[in-house]
């Protein structure tokens, strides 16, 4: 068979495999097992199947995921987004929809010490949520900004999805994560902007009922905060600097915040443990995703699919510009039904080389693919944002009304990622800045 339709019938039996219900990971394994088999022979299947793991688990490079999640699963468990809601609640309360804004800020300062947007989404719906009920707040708008604020941690530093598209491209983790940080920042105004202009135009689903604080309430809330601006520039400052690798940075950060745990008097033995169980699992499920996914690529460079497809693509002579709305369209549509992480072990093996070959930065390419996981995320019907807040909501919302809410979030992401892409340099300039 030629490479086309090797490529095809195998994207077809691992999207088949993971509709029935078996995991995304033994899905990529299995498939990509079989089709090395019937590609390339018995020894290669068998030869690529022993060295391929565990040269990914053996991998330097890959000790940021552990170490990033065990400082997000470690800040979690100490009351900090807590503390972040709170300050953020008492500086904008005299706004109307200042619980909103409380919770955009609160999220994109969560985001900066933890990589996780389902994390960051569970947590304001338990902190944020009953406030917002409680205050006469539309409930499907209410659960929709946690839901989608939550997302900025996936594009301010430390990000769990850029440093996963470095590793698979092999492309700088450190300038990725600097990278996300201008879009980062702009995601946030842009949110800041949007409500206000939603609520001019649905001033109901924000009464007036926000209680004003005093100057001296609203610095008193910031004295707990030292924590989160120690660790933040304890790691991103050092990987800008080039004090710390992005390989060691993960580890710093976890040592920073067990020591500031510790030094503020929240780090029992049950939290600390149960950070290690969190992380643990997250790191074992996504090591699996991504040994699948990196054997499911070898697949397709072996097979040909990867070469033939670029070749085909230059061919047909499109422009960058095309070239990236296919690649909007693709993402828009899949992650509707393929959750973020599967959806970028699965494309960007493919779309990577195809982008270098169109003379796209790999960089800022990254950043545009990251804020197409964004919008996955918070997509019906399968977005994994929605559900967690469905589900950390206890019945306070119901799906109709979240997937209703989203709607206006939605444009604003669509409107950001509109921004990043016609202004590169927002995306490349503070990377270029770090490499001089």
């Amino acid at each position: 068979m030629d490479p086309i339709t090797i490529g095809t019938i195998a994207l077809a039996a691992m999207i088949g495999a993971v509709a029935g219900g078996v995991p995304v990971g033994i899905a990529m394994i299995g498939v990509a097992s079989l089709g090395m088999y019937l590609s390339a022979g018995w020894l290669f299947m068998l030869t690529t199947l022993e060295t391929l793991p565990f040269a990914v688990s053996a991998d330097y490079a890959f000790v940021v995921l552990p170490m990033f999640m065990l400082m997000g699963a470690l800040t979690s468990q100490t009351g900090i987004t807590g503390e972040l809601y709170t300050a953020a609640h008492r500086w904008v309360s005299g706004m109307r929809g200042g619980l909103y804004y409380a919770t955009i800020l609160a999220s994109g300062a969560f985001g900066a010490i933890n990589g996780s947007t389902v994390v960051s989404a569970v947590l304001f719906t338990k902190i944020a949520l009953p406030e917002m009920i409680k205050h006469g707040y539309n409930k499907g708008i209410s659960a929709a900004a946690i839901c989608c604020a939550g997302t900025f941690a996936a594009l301010i530093p430390p990000s769990i999805a850029l440093i996963l598209y470095g590793l698979l491209t092999n492309e700088s983790v450190g300038a990725l994560l600097i990278a996300g940080v201008v879009p980062g920042l702009l995601t946030i105004a842009i949110y800041m902007l949007g409500v206000g202009v939603m609520l001019r135009f649905k001033p109901s689903w924000a009464p007036s009922l926000d209680v004003k604080f005093s100057f001296k309430e609203k610095m008193t809330s910031l004295k707990p905060l030292w924590a989160i601006v120690i660790l933040i520039v304890l790691v991103m400052g050092g990987i800008y600097t080039g004090a710390i690798f992005p390989s060691a940075a993960g580890a710093v950060g976890s040592a920073g915040a067990i020591v500031i745990a510790i030094m503020r008097r929240r780090m029992p033995a049950d939290k600390f443990w149960a950070a290690l169980r969190e992380s643990l699992s997250i790191t074992a499920a996504l090591f699996l995703i991504i040994i699948g996914g990196l054997l499911f690529s070898r697949l397709l460079l072996v097979s040909g699919f990867v070469s033939t497809i670029t070749d085909v693509m230059i061919a047909m002579e499109l422009t960058p510009a095309l070239f990236v709305a296919m690649v909007i369209v693709l993402y828009l549509v899949l992650g509707m039904f393929v959750d973020s992480i599967s959806l970028m072990v699965m494309t960007i093996p493919v779309l990577h080389p195809i982008a270098v070959a169109f003379g796209l930065d790999p960089i800022w390419f990254g950043v545009v693919i990251v804020k197409l996981i964004e919008l996955a995320v918070i997509t019906p019907p399968v977005g994994l944002n929605l559900y967690a807040v469905i589900g950390a909501s206890e019945g306070k919302v119901s799906s109709a009304e979240l997937f209703r809410g989203v709607v206006p979030f939605i444009l604003f992401e669509l409107v950001t990622l509109a921004i990043i892409i016609a202004v590169p340099q927002l995306t490349l300039w503070m990377p270029g800045q770090m490499m001089q």
